[in-house]
C-alpha cells in the first residue's frame, strides 16, 4: 500500500461523490456492508489485478482488453506495448473505463483519463519501481515501445460481496 493519509481523503472523496451520482439501481446493489470504503478497498487491490480496460475505436466503438492493473496512491497504472490497439486509441482517445472483478467476492469500477507516464512524470521512478519488485524485471524492457499508463479516475465504486465481508 503506497497511499498516504491525504490520497487516502481524495480517494474517499471520489467513491462518495461516485456512489452519490450513481443510479438508483447502482446505489441499491452497492449498499450497506457491500459499499467498500476507500480504508477497505486499498488493501483488497494489493498485487497485480487483472484489469478489464475499455478504450475507444475512432468511430466510437468500445473495445475491452485485458491489462495487469496495480492500485498505486489510489490509481491504476498499467502498461502496454505502443504496437497495440489500445495504444493506438489512448494516444488518440485517453477515456478509459476499467474494471477489476473478482467473481461475486469483490468489483471495482472506474471511470477517467489514462495519462502516459514517462520518466519526466513524478510518479514514474516509484511506480517502474514497484513494477520490478513485482514481476523482477523492468517492464520498460519487455519491448522496443512498452508505455506506461495512469488512469486519472472521476468516477469509482467498490464491491464487495457477503463472502468477503
Amino acid at each position: 500500500m503506497y497511499e498516504t493519509p491525504d490520497e487516502l481523503d481524495e480517494l474517499q472523496s471520489l467513491l462518495d461523490r461516485s456512489h452519490r451520482g450513481g443510479t438508483a439501481h447502482l446505489r441499491d446493489i452497492v449498499s450497506g456492508e457491500h459499499r467498500m470504503d476507500a480504508a477497505a478497498l486499498v488493501p483488497a487491490l494489493d498485487g497485480m489485478k487483472v484489469l478489464s480496460l475499455a478504450t475507444v475505436t475512432a468511430s466510437g466503438e468500445p473495445r475491452v482488453s485485458a491489462v495487469d492493473g496495480h492500485f498505486l496512491h489510489g490509481r491504476w497504472t498499467f502498461g502496454t506495448d505502443g504496437r497495440s490497439a489500445k495504444a493506438v486509441h489512448l494516444a488518440a482517445r485517453p477515456a478509459v473505463s476499467a474494471a477489476h472483478v473478482d467473481g461475486e467476492r469483490l468489483g471495482v469500477f472506474c471511470h477517467g483519463r489514462a495519462v502516459r507516464l514517462t520518466p519526466d512524470d513524478e510518479a514514474w521512478t516509484e511506480t517502474i519501481a514497484h513494477w520490478v519488485r513485482h514481476y523482477g524485471s523492468d517492464p520498460t524492457t519487455w519491448g522496443e515501445d512498452i508505455r506506461m499508463y495512469r488512469i486519472e479516475p472521476h468516477w469509482m465504486v467498490g464491491y464487495r460481496g457477503a463472502a468477503a465481508s
